[in-house]
C-alpha cells in the first residue's frame, strides 16, 4: 500500500476543512492497514528521532511583555508556550 501524502496547508481551516473531507477514505485506509497487520506504534524515541531530523534548535531575544504575552495565550490554549511560539511563527511565515 502506497504512503498516503497530506497536503501543506496555509491554514488551521483549510487543514480541517481537508481532515474533515477525507475522513471517510482516511477511516477506511486506517482500517485495512489494521486488519493487515500493518499499523506500527511510533515510539517516543522514535518521534524524538522525527523532530530531531526536521527541526533546529535556535535562540532568539523576545521582549519581556512579548513572552508574557505569549505565555498567557498558550495556557489559554492549553498548550507549552515554546509550541505555541514555534506555531506563531509558523504560521505568520507561512501567510507572507
Amino acid at each position: 500500500m502506497p504512503k498516503k501524502k497530506v497536503p501543506a496547508f496555509r491554514s488551521e481551516a483549510e487543514e480541517a476543512r481537508w481532515w474533515y473531507r477525507h475522513r471517510a477514505r482516511l477511516d477506511r485506509d486506517l482500517g485495512n492497514a489494521a486488519r493487515r497487520g500493518r499499523l506500527r506504534r511510533l515510539t517516543s524515541k522514535g518521534l524524538n528521532a522525527r523532530i530531531k531530523a526536521s527541526t533546529r534548535v535556535i535562540s532568539i531575544r523576545v521582549a519581556e511583555k512579548d513572552l508574557a504575552l505569549a505565555r498567557r495565550q498558550a495556557t489559554k490554549k492549553g498548550l507549552p508556550y515554546q509550541t505555541y511560539i514555534k506555531s506563531l511563527l509558523h504560521q505568520a511565515l507561512r501567510s507572507a
